[in-house]
């Protein structure tokens, strides 16, 4: 079976039997059918280790949405936008404004420019330029927990953190994430990140090695519990292979057709997920 699917069992058998429940607290989140609370029962501090040279990995317990995951990563960190009309999937539409947008967020956050001893440019633009010119460096990271433009987000950034350490010809990186909802992001994170390792790999002339993903708060919410318990006794299945377009040499020449997943074996879909905001 895939390691990926071993690391979410675990994990999530981990909440399960050992997590904290929130019932009965205060809590930001609602149920957006009844606008009801929504706990959770959650654990502090996931370390998930991923070596891509050994597999892509992508859940098969459940199928991902990979050309989405995808889309939402290129929407980010490679359009660099904050507005849901530029956005394929509908999983930003709860936090956007009549015009679209989801306010200083994420995407908006990669395209403010800084001055780094390099010159002028963005978080992106000084990742890739430090891959092929200082990969050395211990600085190479990207951050989009901006407090100055907090109040002015329509949702303060989950993942929110990327780290990146050349060893050799290796890329290595870790994810830093303050929250996820585990049930309905956990495989879309790793599978998505993944994906951004092997491309700023390809155009830096690297290998891509560890994604290292850190949870703060790894949580599953209260209606989300028998869907789990559900999932994670599903037969699992050998992980598929990734494609990635191997003549695309520059960042921003990427396009969701320059990514495709191979013998992808997975269980069936879940329907009808309760969604909390």
């Amino acid at each position: 079976m895939a390691k990926a699917d071993v690391l979410f069992a675990a994990m999530c058998r981990r909440v399960l039997d050992e997590g904290y429940s929130t019932e009965g607290q205060q809590v930001r989140a609602v149920w957006a059918d009844t606008n009801t609370p929504a706990y959770t029962k959650k654990i502090f501090g996931v370390v998930n280790r991923y070596d891509l040279r050994e597999e892509f990995p992508a859940l098969t317990l459940r199928p991902v949405p990979f050309k989405s995951c995808v889309d939402e990563l290129l929407w980010i960190w490679q359009k660099k936008s904050n507005n849901i009309k530029d956005l394929k999937a509908h999983i930003w539409d709860s936090w956007a404004d009549e015009p679209g947008s989801i306010g200083k967020a994420y995407g908006y956050q990669m395209s403010k420019k800084y001055v780094f001893k390099q010159g002028t440019m963005d978080q992106v633009d000084n990742v890739l330029w430090c891959l092929k010119n200082d990969r050395n460096s211990r600085r190479i990271l990207t951050n989009i927990y901006n407090f100055e433009d907090l109040h002015e987000m329509g949702l303060e950034p989950c993942a929110y953190s990327m780290t990146f350490n050349v060893t050799g010809n290796v890329l290595n990186g870790i994810l830093n994430q303050r929250s996820q909802d585990i049930l309905a992001a956990n495989a879309w994170n790793v599978c998505q990140y993944a994906v951004l390792m092997h491309m700023l790999a390809q155009v830096s002339g690297l290998v891509a090695g560890e994604l290292v993903h850190v949870i703060s708060d790894a949580h599953i919410y209260d209606r989300h519990l028998p869907v789990i318990e559900e999932l994670i006794a599903r037969p699992a299945y050998p992980a598929p292979v990734f494609r990635i377009n191997p003549d695309v040499k520059d960042f921003y020449d990427f396009t969701l057709d320059d990514f495709a997943l191979e013998n992808y074996q997975h269980g069936e879909q879940i329907r009808g997920i309760p969604v909390a905001v």
